[in-house]
């Protein structure tokens, strides 16, 4: 269950949705799924919401998402370039309008030096392009930097579609 400000977050990013007629799907690692609850736990979110891929361990982002060995080899699992191939893939399977990943070490284990725990790269892709890469370093426990990944990922896809909206990029 998602707390106020995420299912404040996600309402937002529905209305959103709804008034642009887009669909949104996702491609979640380190949340194991909460991005994809917390968007379903709004009432009518099957009108824009196509589905989603869970997409753990390394395997599942290559086998299910395609992406590339090589490039989990060169950059790492948790770098930009894989939240957005990973977003990439989501939106190939879905044929959707924009794609949200999320990929980055929740804790309590896991980090590095150069990874720190609670390091996340959030990805928002649309059929044009690269609409939207960032890394977030949050702070907290594993539950913690989940939450904040799932609200983090949710503001970013409303901006881009408010940028839309404005007629921006």
């Amino acid at each position: 269950m998602a707390d106020r400000l995420t299912s404040s977050a996600a309402k937002s990013l529905g209305a959103a949705l709804s008034a642009s007629g887009k669909t949104l799907v996702v491609a979640e690692s380190c949340t194991g799924g909460l991005l994809g609850g917390a968007i379903t736990s709004i009432p009518g979110s099957s009108l824009y919401f196509s589905g989603g891929v869970l997409a753990y361990g390394n395997s599942a982002k290559i086998s299910l998402l395609g992406v590339p060995p090589a490039l989990i080899a060169a950059r790492g699992a948790v770098s930009r370039e894989v939240a957005v191939a990973m977003a990439d893939g989501v939106l190939s399977i879905f044929r959707a309008d924009l794609a949200i990943a999320v990929t980055g070490v929740a804790g309590p284990g896991g980090g590095s030096r150069g990874k720190p725990v609670g390091t996340v790269w959030v990805a928002v892709v649309s059929p044009g392009g690269v609409r939207y890469a960032h890394r977030f370093r949050f702070s907290g426990g594993r539950e913690a930097v989940r939450r904040e990944t799932v609200r983090a990922s949710l503001c970013a896809a409303i901006d881009v579609l408010r940028s839309d909206a404005a007629g921006g990029e």
